[in-house]
């Protein structure tokens, strides 16, 4: 188990990450998929990132269905983030970041991606896009205002991110 980073990260830190998640794009969307060039979705890819800069996977996944969050309501993937990662002001989110969505009000946290560029017009995040492919996209007005939460990595993501 990776002990979690209680400050926040210097500068750059966040960009081993970001290249990283890079490496996903253009992997297929596949439901509960995490393999890089072959499918991911949403959690996979933040899954295959945790394996690449961090270690192994912190606990299992449950099998889930693709309606999960609107069927169950259950704060599952919010919890499993407060569990592992290290939650931060909305605000405070840069590159490398792990953001989480509700995809309408009163709605379980159901979608995340990984903020890749704050420097520009509009921020972006890498995400797995449901039936497309692990893509990078603009963190314009729709994203922002379903925009739940925000976690830095543990310390080891930092420690680790020139590896791989």
């Amino acid at each position: 188990m990776t002990a979690a980073r209680s400050v926040p990260p210097h500068e750059g830190e966040g960009e081993g990450i970001v290249r990283v998640a890079r490496s996903w794009l253009g992997t297929p969307y596949r439901h509960q998929a995490s393999v890089k060039g072959v499918g991911a979705d949403c959690l996979g890819l933040v899954r295959g990132v945790w394996r690449e800069v961090v270690g192994g996977e912190p606990e299992p996944v449950p099998a889930y269905r693709a309606d999960w969050a609107e069927v169950g309501g259950e704060e599952t993937l919010l919890a499993a983030a407060r569990r592992w990662l290290v939650e931060i002001p909305v605000a405070r989110a840069r590159p490398g970041d792990v953001l989480l969505f509700r995809m309408a009000p009163g709605c379980a946290v159901k979608h995340c991606g990984i903020l890749s560029d704050v420097d520009g017009a509009e921020p972006r995040f890498i995400h797995a896009y449901w039936g497309r492919a692990v893509v990078e996209s603009w963190l314009g007005r729709w994203w922002r205002e379903r925009l739940a939460a925000a976690f830095m990595w543990p310390q080891a993501a930092y420690d680790n991110q020139g590896a791989g």
